[in-house]
């Protein structure tokens, strides 16, 4: 167990014209679970193979309990990877997959039988053990590569999209699994994912990146219902957050449509031309209110979501099972006040 900091980190790779990871700092407390957040390409996974030892930083400083690894080898930074591939020796079974990393460390045979049978106890795979990769299902592999990388008892587990392979119901079972596993174990992990709903379901708390720079950390509710910027009230949320581009008059915001909706209170009220954000569920359908003519109508189950347009611009709005209006119909929209969120136009900022 280990508390994990990064210090003003960059890496950039030469066929890239830009930085990978830009003046990345995080500081990842003891026992927490961490998620890495961003679409392909925002610099996670770099920062996660940074961290393992599989790269190394360009400047900045990356710390395990205190002490500096940059330049130390992976096998001597005591943490455990989990790859998307699972990467499982195909050639032999499920206990040896899982006693490999002991039998290196030259631990007796007896210790290597108890580490690697309570591990499988604990993630229900003993029955698993004499079979081979081929022999297994995914989740079965998954398993088995949790166990592989649990049985180190390292001070760091690193996980890199590992669940991806797993089709959707198993993807969901496993994430609890993980979440139970990681709170029993009590060691720090860090968790890649592009998914936006496995990081709000998993994390302790998120680090949302894109072009290599942080863009936000907080609590999955930090993030949900405060977004540092535009590109984060976009990427979380599903559906995302609607945006709605207003002026400011006195106590009162308008969109280009005429929509009046009361200005929250900022510390700066000199900026005119804003950007004002909506999660989905703060739009209520009613009898007053707003007029907008329904587009499409979503049934999920347990909600729908109703697409609607005002004037030119097309909104979701999270509504009850039972709520079903008619494509081509009027309906009224009312807003939360307290839910309005507003975002300078021009720097994509958020005003608090």
């Amino acid at each position: 167990m280990a508390r994990v900091e990064y210090e003003d980190v960059w890496k950039q790779f030469a066929a890239q014209g830009a930085p990978a990871v830009r003046g990345l700092s995080l500081d990842i407390a003891d026992g927490e679970l961490l998620v890495l957040l961003g679409p392909s390409g925002c610099g996670k996974t770099t920062a996660l193979r940074m961290l393992a030892g599989l790269e190394e930083p360009d400047r900045g400083d990356i710390r395990i309990a205190g002490t500096s690894v940059v330049g130390r080898e992976p096998k001597d930074r005591d943490v455990a990877l989990v790859f998307q591939s699972y990467a499982l020796y195909p050639h032999l079974s499920a206990r040896e997959n899982i006693r490999y990393p002991l039998k290196l460390r030259k631990m007796s045979r007896a210790e290597q039988d108890k580490r690697v049978d309570h591990v499988a106890d604990m993630l229900g795979i003993a029955h698993l053990l004499p079979r081979r990769p081929a022999q297994l299902s995914g989740g079965e592999q998954q398993r088995v590569a949790l166990a592989r990388a649990i049985v180190r008892e390292p001070r760091v587990f690193l996980m890199d999209e590992p669940l991806s392979n797993l089709d959707a119901k198993l993807r969901v079972h496993t994430r609890t699994e993980l979440k139970t596993l990681q709170r029993q174990l009590e060691t720090t992990m860090v968790f890649v994912t592009h998914d936006q709903a496995e990081a709000m379901s998993l994390a302790n708390r998120i680090a949302i990146l894109s072009a290599g720079e942080l863009q936000q950390i907080g609590t999955p509710d930090d993030v949900y219902d405060h977004p540092a910027n535009l590109f984060v009230a976009e990427f979380i949320g599903s559906p995302p957050m609607n945006l709605l581009e207003v002026t400011r008059d006195g106590d009162t915001l308008v969109a280009a449509d005429g929509w009046r909706l009361p200005a929250p209170l900022t510390r700066d009220h000199s900026a005119r031309e804003l950007t004002v954000g909506l999660r989905p569920e703060a739009i209520a359908i009613g009898t007053a209110g707003q007029a907008a003519e329904v587009v499409a109508v979503e049934p999920l189950g347990s909600e729908v979501i109703v697409d609607v347009r005002v004037g030119e611009k097309a909104l979701k709005v999270r509504a009850a099972p039972a709520v079903r209006p008619q494509p081509g119909s009027t309906v009224h929209l009312a807003v939360e006040p307290g839910a309005i969120r507003l975002f300078d136009r021009s720097s994509g900022s958020a005003f608090h």
